[in-house]
C-alpha cells in the first residue's frame, strides 16, 4: 500500500460516516485487519484493497491519493456548484458512480466558466458512456476473446498515437 492509505482509508471511513466495524460488515474485512491499515502497522494485500473499494464505493486509487490532490478536488467543488444540483434532480444518472467519477465530472469547465445544466449532462452522459465501455472490455478481456480484443485496441491506438512528421 501507499504511503498513504492509512490516511485515506481514514478519510473514506470518515466521509461514511463508517466506524471499524460498520467498515467491516460493509467491505467483509475483518475488524482486525482495518485496524491494523489505519495505525500503519498492516500492509493491505490487492484482494483486501479491492475489498475496501467496493464496499466503501470508491475506486482503488483512492488509497493511493497524495493528500495534495484533495485541495484540487475540493477547489473543482466549489467552482462547479451547479453540478450538485444537478445531482441532487437526477441521482439515476450518478447511479453506482466512484469519487473519481464526481472528481472529473466536478473538473470540467464549460465556455467562460463553471458548467451550466446542459454541460452537466453532456459530462455525466460522456462519463457514463466510458464506463459502460470500460465494463465491456473488460469483460471482453476475461473472455476467449481477450486476444482479438487487445489487438483491435492496439491498432485503434497506435492510429491515434502514431504523429505524422
Amino acid at each position: 500500500m501507499s504511503d498513504h492509505a492509512s490516511a485515506n482509508l481514514a478519510r473514506l471511513m470518515a466521509a461514511a460516516g463508517l466506524s471499524v466495524q460498520d467498515a467491516a460488515e460493509r467491505t467483509g474485512v475483518d475488524q482486525r485487519t482495518i485496524r491494523g491499515i489505519l495505525s500503519g502497522t498492516q500492509k493491505a494485500h490487492s484482494r483486501t484493497l479491492h475489498r475496501l473499494a467496493e464496499g466503501l464505493r470508491v475506486s482503488v486509487d483512492e488509497f493511493f491519493l497524495d493528500p495534495v490532490h484533495l485541495l484540487y478536488r475540493r477547489f473543482d467543488r466549489w467552482t462547479n456548484p451547479l453540478v450538485e444540483e444537478v445531482i441532487e434532480e437526477h441521482p439515476e444518472w450518478f447511479d453506482h458512480w466512484t469519487e473519481a467519477d464526481f472528481d472529473e465530472l466536478h473538473s470540467h469547465i464549460g465556455a467562460g466558466g463553471p458548467l451550466t445544466r446542459e454541460g452537466v449532462a453532456q459530462v455525466a452522459e460522456r462519463i457514463n458512456r466510458k464506463r459502460c465501455l470500460h465494463e465491456k472490455l473488460d469483460v471482453l478481456m476475461e473472455s476467449s476473446h481477450a486476444e482479438v480484443a487487445g489487438g483491435i485496441l492496439d491498432l485503434l491506438y497506435e492510429k491515434i498515437a502514431v504523429v505524422d512528421p
